[in-house]
């Protein structure tokens, strides 16, 4: 069932940079928020929300049970955010998120999940991706999010838990380089893409590419977002003049999606 405006919504990783934009968004608009994260949020807490410190990774999960239990959506952007060492990745990325789904199981909640393009960033950039398409991950944060969609799955193949696994691009004000003319989110397109989740009527489990209009330069297509109703609004080619010649050099970083992160502890002989 949607969300309305009476019924909390959760919303994890609250401190980080998404979180605080949505924090903001969200509370402007009527809804009602527990933010929760492992750091303080910085700022003023929005009108409309609280915020509870809570580690996803603390293997006595009670309080993000707690959180959780009577919200209507959790919209889970915790964890580890960037490419970082397995031992790093995989309290707050696979443990955590474990916990996330057994408290919207037991919460009876949506669960809208903050995935990666990292998920498939071995893809090479001269490849059109489907939203189904093999995962191919950059690196274990890519890989803790292809085990995320596939927790998003299981939850709703065997206990009727709903997702929305959101394939986030490069979400940032604008768009910096070249390969962000293709990956480029910006924040009002991410705030209206949370919307649509938390009032659609039943979403299953589906996924959805977290890119604005890009059409100047186009890696991903045909994903479920007609689902929900989301139309993004914003578009990257505006800055595709100034941005186009703003590359690496570097060959593995320029053929593949996932552009730096593949460079990462890169050992394969060339």
């Amino acid at each position: 069932m949607p969300s309305d405006l009476n019924k909390p919504a959760l919303l994890t990783g609250a401190s980080g940079a998404l979180g605080r934009v949505l924090a903001a968004a969200l509370a402007r608009q009527g809804w009602t928020l527990r933010l929760t994260d492992i750091q303080p949020f910085p700022g003023p807490v929005p009108d409309r929300a609280t915020f509870e410190f809570a580690d996803l990774a603390d293997p006595d999960a009670s309080r993000i049970h707690r959180l959780a239990d009577g919200c209507g959506t959790i919209l889970h952007f915790g964890g580890v955010s960037v490419e970082r060492p397995f031992d790093e990745v995989i309290g707050p990325n696979i443990r955590g998120l474990y916990n996330i789904y057994e408290a919207a199981r037991q919460a009876k909640a949506r669960v809208l999940f903050a995935s990666s393009n990292h998920t498939a960033g071995f893809h090479r950039r001269d490849e059109v991706l489907e939203v189904d398409c093999t995962f191919r991950p950059d690196g274990y944060y890519g890989q803790s999010k292809c085990y995320g969609e596939l927790m998003g799955e299981l939850y709703f193949a065997k206990h009727g838990v709903e997702s929305v696994l959101v394939r986030i691009g490069s979400c940032f004000p604008e768009p910096t380089d070249a390969r962000m003319l293709a990956t480029w989110l910006s924040y009002d397109d991410l705030t209206s893409l949370v919307v649509c989740a938390l009032k659609a009527e039943k979403v299953g489990c589906i996924k959805v590419w977290g890119t604005s209009n890009n059409k100047r330069m186009t890696w991903w297509e045909d994903d479920d977002r007609q689902v929900i109703g989301w139309s993004p609004k914003s578009s990257a080619d505006a800055y595709g003049d100034a941005l186009a010649g703003k590359t690496t050099g570097d060959p593995v970083i320029e053929q593949h999606q996932g552009g730096a992160y593949c460079r990462i502890d890169y050992s394969r002989p060339q």
